[in-house]
């Protein structure tokens, strides 16, 4: 196996090939061709060819596909982003580890632990580290500082860690497992990175739903994560709140706490009351970690290097999943099943 283009073809910008072009695809090419430098979209994929000849031609010097190994055989292409549905994950990673590509995964890096288990052994036989998982959060500024904060000990040993995750509404055919894959899994992640410890059991607690949700969605739910450290961790996921999307976290430690997600920017006083703005989604929350995110990993791969999440990761969150969706609907503590914890990812 040999890592083509750590500097990009021929010296100059890296060329990415980003495979899927919805929502979170299309941004990533905007993202690459508009606020990071160093990179450039040289080819996408989509199953639908007329979407991915109009996201190309808005792109530049942009070749699209239909087919990902098409694509990353294209000799213009150096790196990938895989932005496609989940399912699609795992062959996409493989053909990239067949040509050396770095690769940069959105969550899930595969929708199974299983399967995630897969793609962390094949890159064990690699021997290098090629992929990055898309857990945009631990590029987040206020993530950043409360990381920075905690693993100087001025607080102390961490003892509790309270998350809450609230979102206006969901999309029509959104269901209680997606609550845990798609929406908590960001809390799993950014508490094994906050506290360097893993997850060992998961309890899920449903009060009565809100006339907000959905038919036969039980929302809110309060989700709890024990650690091999002896933290307790709560998850307020409340998705169908009506008002907006908030993420805020609290640290409680030994010698005091820590809490991020207030969104005190400007606030207006006026009309006889006083208040400020809500994010309305997670795109207008999260856009500088995205960018942050992007920026990093092309950085990272233009030296040769691979940085940030690792498979490792994409494994042990869907692991906590697979424990989070079963806590979920046997009402009862599960707890969380990991291997062995490689040396490639120590």
């Amino acid at each position: 196996m040999t890592q083509r283009g750590t500097r990009g073809a021929h010296g100059g910008p890296l060329g990415v090939a980003v495979i899927g072009t919805g929502r979170m695809g299309t941004d990533h090419v905007r993202r690459i061709s508009r606020v990071t430098s160093g990179a450039r979209v040289a080819a996408v994929v989509d199953v639908d060819g007329d979407r991915a000849k109009a996201v190309a031609e808005g792109a530049g010097d942009c070749t699209p596909y239909t087919d990902p190994d098409a694509a990353m055989a294209d000799p213009d292409v150096d790196a990938v982003v895989i932005a496609s549905p989940g399912p699609a994950h795992e062959a996409a990673l493989l053909a990239a580890f067949a040509r050396g590509l770095p690769v940069l995964c959105e969550k899930p890096l595969t929708p199974d632990a299983a399967s995630a288990l897969r793609v962390m052994e094949a890159e064990q036989r690699l021997g290098t580290r090629l992929v990055q998982v898309g857990f945009m959060r631990r590029y987040d500024a206020e993530y950043l500082r409360l990381k920075e904060l905690m693993d100087g000990g001025a607080l102390g040993r961490p003892l509790m860690l309270h998350n809450r995750h609230r979102n206006a509404d969901t999309p029509p055919g959104f269901t209680s497992a997606m609550l845990i894959n798609d929406s908590v899994v960001h809390e799993m992640d950014v508490t094994r990175w906050l506290l360097d410890q893993e997850i060992t059991a998961v309890t899920v607690l449903r009060p009565r739903p809100s006339g907000n949700a959905p038919e036969g969605l039980d929302d809110p739910q309060l989700v709890l994560f024990e650690t091999d450290g002896g933290v307790i961790v709560d998850v307020e996921i409340n998705v169908n709140c009506g008002f907006g999307y908030q993420v805020q976290a609290e640290a409680v430690c030994e010698n005091g706490t820590a809490r991020i997600g207030d969104a005190h920017g400007m606030l207006v006083n006026t009309a006889g009351g006083w208040g400020g703005s809500i994010a309305p989604g997670f795109a207008e929350r999260f856009e500088e970690a995205y960018d942050r995110q992007m920026r990093a990993w092309v950085d990272a791969t233009r030296r040769g290097e691979v940085t940030g999440p690792s498979c490792w990761d994409g494994y042990a969150a869907a692991a906590v999943c697979e424990a989070g969706v079963r806590a979920q609907a046997e009402g009862r503590r599960v707890e969380v099943e990991l291997v062995e914890r490689p040396g490639l990812y120590g």
